[in-house]
């Protein structure tokens, strides 16, 4: 049971170490791109490439594809990203366990974006949580867990790619052990529990009120989607990729501070300093700040205020 690119890595590996596979879940076909075309999710492209039986409720709870699950009566259920709540019916479906691949080192993150709030607060690891499910969100005892070092190049882009190879690692050298009883479940600490809820679009803004070092941090948890903006001229600005920088200053926050033929660097709070690297204007592509500099920001000053409506 999965959906996003985070979970075809983990099917595929279930396949490719042997394990019956009576079914995938995952979410129904969405809508991708400027034309609005119907899209299969990463995980159904997986399934369908190997003749498996998908089914795509949009909501589980109460369905005729829950009660496919609870008819198959399988050993185990394995969600990794699925996207939904298991209902308790469909957990109770699993013969011997229903397990969890999480990207947190649980008892922290619990929730749908572990993974870009370890690098919007700018953890030094995170890792793996192979947990059993139980009806609360994240809560069930640690079965496994693994650690990953976070980089500071990272993003949720290329984080998401390291700890689904973590995962799939993990799931598969934890299952044996799982099902040879070898395994001692470990309850979470409540008081270590912390939560990583779902971006909501209205903290997609860039703050420059915080520190240079906190808004690289949010535009890389954010990239490459949904992505970070400012705006210029009322316009959104997307800012791909930034880099705090020594010195200090006391110019207000997204104000010019130095321009160059290749450099543009702008003030954050606290008096830091951060320069843009790639940013995209409101209705163009992705471009170098060299680029911009050359074209559309052509007549921008030291000292001018960049960026408004923070």
């Amino acid at each position: 049971m999965g959906t996003p690119a985070f979970s075809a890595p983990i099917l595929e590996r279930l396949l490719k170490e042997g394990y019956d596979v009576l079914a995938v879940v995952t979410q129904p076909d969405r809508p991708v791109g400027r034309k609005h075309r119907l899209t299969p999710s990463p995980v159904k492209a997986v399934a369908l490439a190997h003749n498996l039986k998908v089914l795509q409720p949009e909501k589980l709870s109460g369905s005729p594809e829950a009660d496919e699950i609870i008819a198959l009566k399988p050993d185990l259920l394995i969600t990794a990203a699925f996207g939904q709540f298991l209902p308790t019916n469909v957990l109770a479906a699993a013969q011997k366990w229903a397990l969890n691949v999480h990207a947190s080192l649980l008892p922290k993150y619990r929730g749908g974006a572990p993974i870009q709030y370890a690098i919007l607060n700018g953890d030094a690891e995170t890792g793996v949580t192979i947990m059993e499910m139980v009806k609360k969100m994240d809560a069930g005892d640690i079965l496994a867990q693994q650690t990953l070092a976070i980089t500071p190049t990272d993003d949720n882009g290329t984080l998401f790619d390291r700890l689904s190879k973590v995962g799939e690692e993990l799931l598969v050298a934890t299952l044996p052990r799982l099902l040879a009883g070898e395994i001692t479940p470990q309850p979470q600490d409540p008081a270590q529990v912390t939560f990583s809820a779902n971006i909501k679009p209205d903290e997609e803004v860039i703050n420059l009120n915080t520190t240079a070092v906190a808004i690289d941090q949010k535009v890389r948890a954010l990239r490459p989607l949904p992505g970070a903006y400012v705006k210029h001229q009322g316009q959104r600005v997307k800012l791909w990729a930034v880099t705090p920088v020594a010195g200090t200053t006391t110019a207000t926050p997204g104000t010019i501070v130095v321009r160059g033929k290749h450099v543009l660097q702008v003030a954050a709070g606290d008096g830091t300093i951060f320069a843009i690297d790639e940013l995209q204007p409101a209705g163009k592509a992705r471009m170098t700040i060299t680029a911009y500099l050359n074209g559309m920001g052509h007549a921008l000053k030291e000292g001018q205020l960049l960026f408004d409506g923070q």
